[in-house]
């Protein structure tokens, strides 16, 4: 309690202050967008990752969202600097497609002492709860040209991959929307790189059925980050995706 104490004696002394002289990162709408949507690779959270404890606030509070004042379970001791930016994350788990991890947003460290931080949640992409655990911040590298449809090349249809799942566990996403696929470096997928999404409707005889076009954004080993750039029906998962050559 008397950390705690501390802790909140720092926001009402200083925080604000030190976070009108650190800017936060200005994003693109299509940064934004990636670094909210789920990471291309899952890392589990290791054990002793820096988590959101609560909030300075007198009152107490379950949910916290954009701007807020979050208090952190680790101070300089743990390596934490003033200024330094971090992701909010939590594990979750895709019912019987495995596991992965939501991003709810990120914040910036604006007091700090040895046991704990005070920081200010820059962006909210989802509800930010205490035990939400801490990842580095790094921009997101978009590739050129992402946010255009551009279906260039033929689908090759020797290997199919499949949608993994979209943003928050959706199973059914639109034009515009970031999802996981089953491809990744293992498979030689590149950023960039364009691929047709199609269905297989279920009819016998009946040819694979075309949904929509996608954009690969960012890489993990065996999945990847991607944006849906045109669709005919919602995209599900489990539809086919077949890169184009």
């Amino acid at each position: 309690m008397t950390r705690f104490a501390l802790a909140a004696s720092l926001v009402i002394c200083g925080a604000w202050a030190a976070s009108a002289q650190t800017a936060p990162p200005v994003l693109s709408a299509i940064e934004t967008a990636a670094a909210c949507a789920p990471p291309a690779t899952y890392d589990a959270r290791p054990y002793d990752a820096l988590r959101v404890i609560g909030s300075p606030d007198p009152m107490p509070r379950s949910l916290f969202g954009e701007r807020d004042l979050l208090v952190i379970g680790g101070g300089t001791a743990s390596g934490v600097q003033l200024g330094q930016q971090y992701f909010i994350r939590r594990a979750i788990h895709f019912g019987s497609r495995g596991r992965g991890i939501r991003t709810l947003g990120w914040l910036r460290v604006v007091a700090v002492n040895e046991a704990n931080a005070i920081a200010v949640v820059d962006h909210a992409c989802g509800g930010i709860v205490s035990s939400d655990y801490l990842a580095a911040f790094a921009t997101p590298v978009v590739p050129p040209g992402a946010e255009r449809d551009a279906a260039t090349g033929e689908p090759d249809f020797s290997t199919l991959g499949h949608i993994v799942g979209g943003d928050e566990d959706r199973s059914a996403v639109g034009a515009g929307d970031f999802v996981l696929i089953d491809w990744g470096s293992l498979q030689g997928l590149t950023a960039g790189a364009r691929f047709a999404i199609y269905r297989d409707v279920g009819i016998n005889g009946m040819p694979l059925a075309s949904v929509g076009e996608g954009v690969v954004i960012s890489i993990g080993a065996a999945t990847a980050q991607a944006r849906i750039t045109r669709t005919r029906d919602a995209v599900f998962t489990g539809d086919y995706i077949a890169l184009r050559k």
